[in-house]
């Protein structure tokens, strides 16, 4: 495990002025001299240990394959000083921004409630929710008794209230992340959770990261204290069987592969017992329960094919019962509901290809060999069904027609633009919305600044039907929907891609503060795993919008939200149809005059990192900057030689290296392997961190290499931004990258 640097160096410049008190006319007067800028920073320059790799008869160099040497002690010395090397050059380049930097910082610290909480969320008599409490790091899980005093109750503020018969508070708190931060040396981050059906037990993983896995524990909610088993590590996946009395959970090999599924009954001092171990190494297992807790589904998929098992959540030790069975990975979830089994996927019919999912429902004591299965809905391509969701009463339906998304509710059994997010309470016997929290970008100046005129606007909507647009809300005047439509815009364009493909493209921006022709821009991306592209408020865009940026989001092929073809048609071989749908929104947004030339950056996470670096790549002119968050950018490497486990889907998302057609397709769209040589690149920011799960070598090897083959230019630095931890379970630290990244690009703009 690389060692984590926290040098703060502070560069200082001194000019020296020299002040003349008075002047000679004559003809040898010389004007004082403008005093000389100081040199900017020089980029740190990475050893170089050349590797001669061969694959399918292809041969390369690579002379940083030495930073993912994480065995190799010596180069792992080379490879910290290198770092502390970037962290000072980052910060010197960046100096210059620290009163910016506070600033935004403090901008988007404002725009966070103090005492955060998550909505209330019921399940049998407790409303459970995690808030923050003030001055503390994590969170703390609480419950109370929705039954108690619900008029002193509030849904903003939920750990108000007093239960005044017993002269004590409502609340109940469970369990407080920060003591669990001490455990696990200073740093609490949660994977899953899950509470009992008897709301006694809370089964969770902490992420241990000096050995990089998670570990179980069991917590007894009602003493606090933690049950002495299951204690396990590398877990995956939780399920709560026997009401409550017995506990699945799924491990994972040294490789990271979920291959065991284990039952440990709670309370006894017996070995946890083995439910089944799949031995090839291709085969991954997760485990879940149904909503109503009567089975634990078991789903084993691998290249091949993709299986869904019943385990009786009473009787877990009575064996597995296979029930549904595809070709190649698909995507399956079952449920049950009334003596019926409900499965939405979106695999193969009689052997074509679906673009989108579908609902199937079969009785589940069907004694039938292959079990029958009937189509619930008729197919329609204009109205897909993106998710489903089961109450005790109705099915849930979320539904997209074109560009529009739409909830559908409908009673069981069955028969034979932009705003920031929201959480609602929806009555399905009514048809109306209740409000529960929504983020609030202009707080609580909102009426006060902007008036009441959106608020008439909005208390006239009303809907009374079953099937209901996201946007179509009633509600109390307390507590109505803030979605900024008067201060911001949101528009949806459609984007001609090289083939002729339409790629939705998204713009959002402030109605004041932008100038025609004449703002900044910035795109993200993503595009891949068929994952639709993440288009939530976040605390920094407000900073941006403000100051005449447009924000813009391509939904390319290989991501979501367009059906299964769309995916397919970004994925694997067809990889470059994501970069060049990226890059056709680029040219778009300049062309059209949205955004000014020479002022577009690109951003991308992740698998969106390689995205914008392979657009970079292709058109370096057509980007002034561009913020990788990190980035998957050493794609060849990566996928021939994993440092770190890989799974099935990622191949299948990026290629087989073993595919001679996938292998040819991953080094034309890996970003490491591409770099232009003697062109002058925009200026990046790459974000990384020394947790090996996000493999920081991939983001040193790429900067490294665009710093050698590049004309580099000093005004056009490429940076490389070391971040302290994981930062999603720490708003702060959120608020402190976000603003590194906004003065990034707000320095970029204006150099």
């Amino acid at each position: 495990m690389l060692r984590h640097l926290l040098t703060a160096i502070r560069h200082r410049s001194t000019t020296i002025l020299s002040h003349h008190n008075h002047y000679h006319r004559s003809t040898n007067y010389k004007p004082p001299k403008t005093p000389t800028p100081p040199s900017p920073p020089k980029p740190p320059k990475a050893p170089q240990k050349s590797q001669t790799l061969t694959f399918h008869d292809v041969t390369w160099e690579d002379p940083y394959s030495w930073m993912s040497s994480l065995q190799d002690k010596v180069a792992m010395r080379h490879m910290d000083m290198y770092m502390e090397q970037e962290e000072k050059y980052t910060e010197a380049v960046m100096l210059d921004t620290e009163r910016l930097q506070n600033k935004l910082q403090s901008e988007m610290a404002s725009r966070l409630n103090f005492d955060l909480s998550t909505p209330p969320i019921r399940w049998g008599p407790w409303l459970y929710y995690r808030r923050v409490e003030e001055g503390k790091q994590y969170p703390v899980l609480c419950r109370r008794l929705a039954s108690l005093n619900e008029e002193f109750i509030s849904h903003k503020y939920p750990g108000a209230g007093f239960d005044f018969t017993s002269g004590k508070r409502i609340e109940q708190k469970l369990l407080d992340y920060n003591q669990e931060a001490e455990r696990f040396g200073g740093y609490a981050y949660e994977e899953l959770s899950e509470i009992s059906p008897g709301h006694k037990f809370l089964a969770y993983t902490m992420y241990d990261k000096d050995n990089d896995y998670f570990k179980l524990s069991v917590r007894n909610l009602n003493t606090g204290a933690l049950c002495s088993k299951p204690y396990a590590n590398r877990v995956s996946n939780l399920a709560w069987v026997k009401d409550g009395q017995a506990l699945l959970y799924v491990v994972t090999d040294e490789n990271k592969r979920p291959f065991r599924i284990y039952c440990s009954m709670i309370g006894s001092t017996d070995e946890d017992v083995l439910l089944l171990e799949e031995q090839d190494e291709n085969v991954y297992v997760n485990i879940r329960h149904t909503k109503d807790f009567h089975f634990v589904t078991a789903n084993t998929f691998s290249p091949t094919s993709s299986k869904v098992f019943l385990i009786n959540a009473a009787d877990p030790f009575s064996g597995m019962t296979l029930v549904w069975e595809s070709e190649g990975i698909v995507h399956c979830i079952l449920e049950h509901h009334q003596g019926y089994l409900y499965l939405f996927t979106d695999a193969a019919k009689d052997g074509q290809i679906v673009d989108s999912h579908y609902l199937l429902r079969s009785p589940v004591d069907s004694s039938s060999n292959p079990r029958i299965w009937e189509n619930l809905f008729i197919d329609d391509q204009e109205l897909v069904i993106e998710d489903v969701d089961f109450c005790n009463s109705h099915l849930v339906l979320i539904t997209r027609e074109g560009p529009n998304y739409g909830i559908c509710s409908i009673a069981l059994p069955l028969p034979g633009g932009k705003m920031p997010d929201a959480v609602v309470d929806y009555d399905l016997s009514n048809g109306k919305w209740n409000i529960i929290q929504q983020q609030n970008m202009l707080h609580e100046r909102t009426r006060v600044l902007y008036g009441t005129a959106l608020t008439s606007a909005i208390a006239e909507k009303s809907t009374n039907v079953k099937l209901s647009s996201i946007n179509d809300v009633k509600s109390e005047d307390d507590n109505l929907w803030n979605d900024l439509s008067e201060y911001y815009a949101c528009e949806h364009h459609n984007v001609s891609s090289y083939d002729g493909a339409v790629v939705p493209l998204t713009i959002v921006y402030s109605r004041k503060n932008r100038k025609d022709n004449q703002s900044p821009g910035l795109l993200h991306g993503h595009g891949a795993y068929g994952e639709i592209l993440d288009k939530r408020w976040r605390n920094e865009l407000k900073s941006l919008l403000d100051r005449g940026w447009i924000v813009a989001y391509a939904d390319v092929r290989g991501g979501g939200g367009g059906g299964k073809k769309w995916h397919h048609d970004g994925r694997r071989t067809k990889k470059q149809n994501s970069i060049r749908d990226y890059v056709s929104c680029a040219k778009y947004l300049v062309e059209k005059e949205i955004v000014q030339e020479n002022k577009l950056a690109g951003w991308g996470y992740s698998a969106g990192g390689l995205l914008v670096a392979s657009a970079i790549n292709c058109c370096p002119e057509l980007f002034r900057a561009a913020v990788l968050k990190v980035p998957f950018l050493d794609a060849t490497n990566t996928l021939l030689y994993p440092i770190l486990p890989l799974t099935a889907v990622d191949y299948e998302e990026f290629g087989y290296p073993g595919d001679i057609d996938d292998f040819q397709a991953i080094r034309k769209f890996s970003p490491y392997d591409n770099i232009r040589k003697d062109a002058l690149y925009p200026t990046v920011l790459v974000s990384s961190s020394f947790n090996t799960r996000f493999g920081v070598w991939e983001a040193a090897k790429w900067v490294s290499r665009v710093r050698e083959q590049t004309i580099y230019d000093p005004k056009h630095p490429i940076l490389l931004n070391l971040m302290t931890d994981i930062v999603e379970e720490n708003r702060y630290l959120q608020c402190k990258e976000s603003a590194l990244e906004t003065a990034f690009l707000l320095k970029a703009m204006d150099s």
